[in-house]
């Protein structure tokens, strides 16, 4: 272990990790992040996101890109929870653990005895963290939720897309990821309730209601106006312009915030006027009159390169900037010295990933483990944590409960 990690803001706590895909194993690779030690539980066939592909990091494994991107710095083992000896196995891991994150359906533990209900009574002080579709209680609570399905619900795809295009998902699993951060956030506050009080407790995260909260000044626009907001592609529907813009070779975004960035922006385009027109000489006037504005603008725009605007535009302080492919961002000299992209080893074979993206001057978040083989590390951590005897190791082998990579 490195010394950064060793002395991680999370140095000493323990977390159980029983999820899988994403929004679960993306909050435990945050806290991995933060030096935590985090156990990874798999089926004996693995997460399903290790078959997410191509592409693949290697024929061997078959390890996908996807899982790759949530999985570092843990350790995996593999265990038969059907199984009642997987069960006790499972039970005698959360008695050493502070933090249980699990993404089952809703009850689905319960069978097991390894629900919060169950897992609370002999561990009173555990943070035991549940990540579902539609959460704990409710008429959906037994719904499966993918991220796809809960961006569509929840309202996210009614808000993304254009009337041309229809209702369109966003190109990344945003629902699954902000559930992750959410879950990440609650954890860190129930761990801080527990080291005070001695208490734990169950948190019910959820996909869908993550994703309502996350609608932000969209679901307000709603809850005060009364009227539900349209699609309207790039555009943003209380401030203008604020928007991609064609230019004369590819596109351009400009993000005009306020009155004096306006007025700035007249004057690049050579028409000052319009900051004076009591059409757009306010942002409530430009919303009004949106549609007539934008083309005059649209107009101008295709005069120049999306590069002399850009200087222009930066140069007087106005938020502006190209829409890059991802070759393009990891190219970007400013992504470059920002290190995003790093490199961690998996014996000896190099494997890409992103760092996580707070720097710290304390405590710095530092990847420690490339994302585990299944399986890879079931020895390990039965000696580590519950100073389990090669005999009783080999026994649960023996018998299928759990897995060990070859």
């Amino acid at each position: 272990m490195t010394d950064s990690i060793a002395h991680g803001a999370l140095k000493g706590i323990k977390v159980l990790d029983m999820s899988r895909v994403l929004a679960g194993p993306w909050s435990t690779q945050i806290l991995g992040d933060l030096g935590a030690d985090v156990i990874k539980v798999e089926s004996l066939t693995g997460d399903d996101t290790r078959q997410w592909g191509p592409p693949f990091v290697d024929n061997d494994a078959k390890d996908s890109a996807y899982y790759l991107c949530a999985n570092r710095n843990k350790r995996s083992i593999a265990i038969d929870i059907t199984r009642p000896e997987g069960q006790a196995l499972i039970k005698k891991l959360a008695l050493k653990s502070h933090v249980l994150v699990e993404n089952f359906k809703q009850g689905g533990l319960a069978k097991y005895g390894l629900d919060a209900a169950s897992l609370l009574q002999i561990h009173p002080k555990l943070v035991y963290c549940s990540i579902t579709g539609f959460g704990q209680t409710g008429p959906y609570k037994k719904r499966p939720g993918y991220d796809f399905v809960i961006q569509g619900m929840a309202g996210l795809m009614s808000i993304t897309g254009t009337p041309e295009s229809g209702p369109v998902r966003a190109g990344v699993a945003v629902t699954d990821l902000a559930t992750g951060l959410y879950a990440t956030i609650s954890i860190l506050a129930a761990l801080r309730h527990a080291e005070n009080t001695g208490v734990g407790q169950h948190l019910d995260v959820s996909l869908m209601d993550t994703q309502v909260a996350m609608l932000a000044n969209q679901s307000l626009n709603y809850l005060v106006s009364g009227q539900s907001p349209q699609l309207i592609g790039n555009t943003h529907p209380t401030i203008v312009p604020y928007q991609v813009f064609a230019t004369k070779d590819r596109p351009l975004i400009v993000a005009v915030g306020n009155d004096s960035q306006f007025k700035a922006f007249c004057q690049i385009l050579n028409q000052p006027d319009w900051a004076t027109d009591p059409r757009f000489r306010s942002n409530r006037a430009r919303v009004e009159n949106r549609d007539v504005l934008v083309k005059m603008i649209e107009a101008n725009m295709q005069e120049r390169t999306a590069d002399e605007w850009l200087q222009q535009l930066l140069d007087h302080n106005i938020p502006a900037g190209p829409v890059n492919r991802l070759e393009d961002v990891f190219n970007d000299e400013h992504v470059k010295q920002r290190k995003l992209a790093q490199t961690v080893v998996r014996e000896s074979d190099p494997l890409p990933t992103v760092r996580y993206p707070v720097e710290m001057s304390e405590t710095p978040p530092t990847i420690n483990r490339a994302p585990p083989r299944l399986a890879e590390h079931t020895t390990e951590v039965l000696v580590e944590w519950l100073e389990m005897s090669p005999a009783e190791i080999n026994r649960l082998l023996t018998g299928n409960i759990i897995g060990q990579r070859a």
